[in-house]
């Protein structure tokens, strides 16, 4: 009886070792999924947003505030995982020289446990735009 007591102990807590290891990889694998979305995102956006006629008039490299803005949402909203609830907060975008500053929260909940658990995850990118050019 005592030695089949630990094989049922020993099960138990290998699923629930289990269940942990795959609630972390599936927050891991959320929070990368949305900083690789979110990097390759804004770089796209601000190429698609370039002011190509005030740089064939003087040189100056500047963006289009609302094209970045329109860009950004829809390439973003293709592109993400539709399991998840996403914020997004844009707190800067300087048109000259090409700056934007932005936060992408995500929320993502779990009843695992028999009680829901949310995790918020937060990616935050500064990008300025530059080019060999």
């Amino acid at each position: 009886m005592k030695e089949s007591m630990w094989g049922y102990a020993v099960i138990t807590l290998g699923i629930l070792a289990v269940g942990i290891i795959w609630f972390f990889a599936n927050v891991t694998r959320t929070d990368q999924h949305n900083y690789n979305l979110l990097k390759e995102t804004v770089e796209a956006s601000m190429f698609d947003a370039l002011d190509l006629s005030a740089y064939r008039k003087d040189g100056t490299v500047k963006i289009i505030e609302a094209k970045f803005v329109e860009n950004f949402i829809r390439r973003f909203a293709e592109n993400a995982d539709l399991s998840n609830d996403y914020k997004i907060e844009i707190f800067d975008v300087n048109e000259t020289p090409p700056k934007v500053s932005l936060r992408v929260s995500s929320r993502n909940s779990t009843g695992v446990t028999g009680e829901m658990v949310d995790f918020n995850i937060v990616n935050n990118i500064d990008a300025i735009l530059e080019t060999k050019y």
